[in-house]
């Protein structure tokens, strides 16, 4: 999965995004504005994982999402 592609498009990969970490909400989503890092970030502070356990979540995300 290309992030900057998942950037352009982040209106289409918020609901896949919500699905997956249903904690975050929208305000969260529309900070994150498809920034990897932010997601990251804002997994780690709605889920009080590490940072390694919040990229791992992600890199799993982006496996079962390539498209």
């Amino acid at each position: 999965m290309n992030w900057d592609i998942v950037e352009g498009n982040w209106k289409q990969f918020k609901g896949k995004v919500k699905a997956q970490w249903g904690k975050l909400t929208d305000d969260h989503l529309d900070v994150i504005a498809g920034k990897r890092d932010q997601l990251a970030g804002k997994i780690q502070e709605a889920y009080g994982i590490s940072k390694d356990e919040a990229e791992e979540q992600i890199k799993r995300f982006e496996e079962s999402n390539k498209d």
